[in-house]
């Protein structure tokens, strides 16, 4: 039997998602489709009895907005939650706002395949003259961060999100979930693999097959040790949330009319 249950989710569906855009770091809401995903997801944790004491998110707006329709629609308003950029999605660096599909089409797929699934690769960093630039780091949101401005990442390998994410895991996270309390973290899709990467042992090689659908709850069941006592759980119907994976997985591919 487990001894510490978790609930980890990438956020619904935002703005720049559905335009197959690197999103990254620049602040985007959830789209329409986003919004129904947070709410579909809320009412399954409900009819499934979760009751959540605490939630993480990201400073990032398409996270909270999740984490925010998943308890109105739990009926669990009240339960605090506690924000962090170490949770943030992975910074794209000069790939921010690019299209994945045309990036398919002028790199080859395999190479942007590499870029938004690998694990110790990093994509070109990020220069003052990138049209968000001044958006991101003038963000009010990073002068909260328990890290100066200038030492915010231009750029980001899944290994560096991790790097990241590991001392507010340890620090923050871990004691919540050994005090005896159901965490619900609302993050991104890198940061969640970066998670999954940490908890179950995958392996760097394998980490670049493992997708992760917008808006579906994952559950993991760890003993006293912290150690998973099996795979993640995607909760909800099996077949849609294959059909999710590949949606995701295809964003980086050409499209048929372009080949």
């Amino acid at each position: 039997m487990a001894k510490y249950r978790l609930v980890l989710l990438r956020h619904g569906e935002g703005a720049w998602t559905k335009e197959n855009r690197f999103c990254s770091w620049v602040d985007q809401k959830l789209s329409t489709d986003g919004i129904k995903e947070a709410q579909n997801c809320g009412k399954h944790l409900k009819a499934l009895g979760f009751e959540f004491d605490l939630v993480f998110t990201s400073v990032l707006s398409r996270s909270i907005q999740t984490a925010w329709l998943i308890l109105q629609e739990m009926g669990q308003e009240w339960v605090p939650i506690q924000s962090s950029w170490r949770l943030n999605e992975r910074h794209y660096g000069a790939l921010i706002g690019l299209n994945r599909a045309e990036m398919a089409l002028n790199h080859g797929e395999e190479q942007v395949k590499i870029w938004r699934r690998s694990y110790d690769v990093t994509p070109p960093p990020i220069s003052e003259s990138h049209p968000y630039y001044a958006e991101i780091y003038n963000d009010r949101r990073y002068k909260c961060s328990d890290v100066s401005q200038e030492n915010l990442p231009k750029a980001e390998s899944l290994k560096d999100v991790l790097d990241r994410l590991l001392p507010y895991w340890n620090e923050k996270i871990v004691p919540e979930l050994k005090s005896g309390k159901m965490i619900l973290i609302s993050a991104h899709g890198n940061s969640s693999r970066a998670l999954l990467k940490h908890v179950e042992g995958i392996s760097d090689e394998d980490i670049i097959n493992v997708t992760l659908p917008t808006g579906v709850p994952i559950l993991l069941e760890l003993d006293e040790n912290l150690h998973p006592l099996g795979p993640h759980q995607f909760l909800g119907d099996q077949e849609a949330i294959q059909a999710a994976i590949k949606k995701v997985e295809d964003q980086g591919k050409v499209k048929s009319a372009e080949k």
